[in-house]
């Protein structure tokens, strides 16, 4: 016959810690949320530089990259990357570029047509504020007609939808062990209380 102790305080005490680990715990909550915003920053970091890429944009002097956001939900653990839509532009900034014309008026040829007033506010947008651009590459434009004739269309060259999904992926995976990691630092330290 097998006779066993069982220690019903040392049971209860492990039982405790235990229950300490579940999502539903605020402190562990707080730590999964923490590693989550952590790992959404970092996903977005690596779409800025895929944004920075000459593939996606060859120019931009405006810093259109910036536009690229992470979020922590509230309610469930879990986050998203995204390019942002502001709904009001933050501090104008305006980049003057030197034109040929401007240095020698009296040359041939050169665009005379001025600017309207239209084309210097969207020239002033500036980080954050341009993902409007950020949505125009990955998604493209229709052909563009105005008085003066043709302006073309802007082919839609899908790098955030490509790249999005592989990104959140790895963030998975990165979460994943992330999360484990901090649940049994997280589990030693509460049995040693």
């Amino acid at each position: 016959m097998i006779n066993v102790e069982i220690n019903e305080s040392e049971m209860r005490a492990r039982q405790n810690a235990l229950a300490t680990l579940f999502v539903t715990n605020p402190e562990t909550r707080k730590r999964i949320r923490k590693i989550i915003r952590e790992e959404m920053k970092d996903a977005a970091k690596r779409l800025r530089e895929d944004a920075r890429d000459p593939l996606v944009m060859q120019s931009d002097p405006r810093k259109a990259y910036k536009a690229v956001k992470s979020t922590v939900y509230r309610k469930v653990l879990g986050g998203n990357v995204s390019i942002l839509n502001r709904r009001k532009a933050g501090a104008r900034y305006q980049l003057v570029r030197e034109r040929k014309l401007d240095k020698n008026p009296h040359m041939w040829g050169g665009n005379r047509r001025p600017r309207s007033q239209r084309t210097e506010a969207l020239e002033s947008y500036y980080g954050a504020d341009r993902g409007f651009v950020l949505r125009f590459l990955n998604s493209g434009t229709a052909q563009r007609h105005t008085i003066y004739g043709n302006r073309g269309s802007i082919a839609a060259r899908n790098w955030f939808t490509d790249v999005a999904p592989k990104e959140m992926d790895l963030a998975a995976e990165n979460l994943s062990a992330v999360i484990e990691e901090e649940l049994a630092a997280y589990y030693k330290e509460i049995n040693k209380s």
